[in-house]
């Protein structure tokens, strides 16, 4: 997985660097399908001193879906703590999908594969096309 790292009103060290690494490549074990992750870190603004000025966001580029979390907090790591947090829900929720979708899709072509064969034993061949296109 590629990780575009991009700081916005802030110095990018390498600890952080390091930091952004570490918590963002740790979601790759949840599914490997993850093609680029962009990540930015940064200040909201410069002249505050208390309150959530960190900002953290992340868009990991899936096959045919971005997923995205942003947090802001007081402190800059917690903020990009909680980003790989959503983001690991969301890469869970995503893989179960697709499972669910390649369940769905293997009941589908059994069942037309089984009615397929019962019409092929009847010897009637008209029956099975017309159920196979119906669904059935």
């Amino acid at each position: 997985m590629k990780i575009n790292i991009k700081a916005t009103n802030l110095k990018l060290t390498p600890s952080i660097e390091d930091f952004v690494e570490e918590k963002i490549g740790s979601l790759e074990k949840f599914t490997h399908g993850i093609l680029e992750a962009i990540v930015e870190v940064g200040k909201t603004t410069n002249h505050h001193k208390s309150g959530p000025f960190f900002r953290a966001e992340a868009d990991l580029v899936l096959p045919g879906k971005v997923l995205r979390a942003e947090a802001e907090e007081k402190d800059l790591y917690i903020a990009i703590t909680r980003v790989k947090d959503e983001l690991q829900t969301e890469v869970k929720k995503y893989k179960e999908k697709m499972i669910a979708r390649r369940k769905r899709g293997a009941r589908t072509a059994k069942r037309i594969f089984k009615i397929a064969e019962e019409a092929q034993s009847a010897g009637d061949k008209d029956l099975s096309r017309r159920q196979i296109n119906k669904g059935i």
